[in-house]
């Protein structure tokens, strides 16, 4: 079954192009997961000869790649193909893959994922982060909220985000062994929703569902949103509160020499000997 397409990338990529162009301050979330990444590489001691950035639309990650790893070579993938991994790089051609804020676009994230996994070589290493459920719960709220008000209809605006379990168990589905996915919450403070939304344009993040509203947006309905908003979401001195979630993913492409869990009944010594404490009471 073809996966639907939420997504237009052709719209994608121009936004991500005058993103280039446009984004003065607005890489806070790029310059972020930059530091993590080189914190998440830093304890693995393996060597990655060639590394892969795979769709980051910034050259955050490909400079924490080269501080951290300064003997690697560093291919970046466009956006475009970052989903096709392995069509663009080759089938096990990469000993690391890193993606940043690129995969939440892809129309066919389990299968993104695969092509990423069937790109390393055996024990190489994918890291990456997207965008998650939380994100932008604020602006969310208040736009339906606003839109329903004045429209009496809720149009679609935000993309739907996945949550950390779904990841999890889309890193498995994959074929990924010891998957790992972890969020963190990352809170902005903005004097007001159209500066939120002046940052989400120079980053490239507005609307690109296939199933958009191609009107303009009333300007009644945008008056309301930032009311709904500094109603609901100010804090004590009047600033507005905005939400990102970023999921990280980590999985390694199987090899004979990872760790494997034991056969179910294989265990040569019972948990409540373990816990010193008498069976039934675990």
């Amino acid at each position: 079954m073809q996966a639907p397409v939420l997504f237009d990338h052709v719209l994608l990529q121009a936004r991500l192009k005058r993103r280039m162009r446009l984004a003065d301050g607005a890489d806070f979330l790029w310059t972020r997961a930059a530091v993590d990444l080189a914190e998440r590489l830093q304890p693995v001691l393996r060597p990655f000869p060639q590394i892969a950035d795979a769709g980051t639309p910034s050259d955050a990650f490909t400079n924490a790649l080269h501080a951290v790893r300064p003997h690697s070579s560093v291919l970046r993938v466009p956006a475009e193909l970052a989903g096709e991994a392995s069509l663009a790089l080759g089938v096990a051609s990469v000993d690391l893959v890193v993606s940043g804020f690129v995969l939440q676009h892809a129309n066919d994230l389990p299968g993104a994922l695969i092509q990423i996994r069937r790109a390393l070589r055996p024990d190489g290493l994918f890291i990456g982060c997207l965008l998650g459920g939380a994100t932008l719960t604020e602006l969310r709220q208040s736009l339906a909220e606003a839109e329903s008000a004045v429209t009496g209809g809720v149009s679609p605006r935000v993309f739907p985000f996945a949550g950390v379990r779904d990841m999890g168990a889309l890193l498995q589905r994959a074929g990924f062994a010891l998957p790992v996915a972890d969020s963190e919450t990352v809170t902005v403070r903005y004097p007001d929703i159209f500066r939120l939304m002046a940052d989400l344009r120079a980053m490239g993040g507005s609307n690109v569902l296939t199933e958009r509203s191609r009107r303009p947006t009333r300007r009644a309905v945008m008056l309301k949103a930032a009311e709904v908003y500094a109603q609901r979401f100010a804090d004590p001195d009047g600033r507005l509160r905005a939400t990102f979630d970023i999921l990280w993913l980590s999985g390694w492409a199987p090899h004979e020499s990872q760790q494997k869990p034991l056969r179910p009944g294989s265990a040569k010594q019972r948990l409540a000997d373990a816990l010193g404490v008498p069976e039934g009471k675990v």
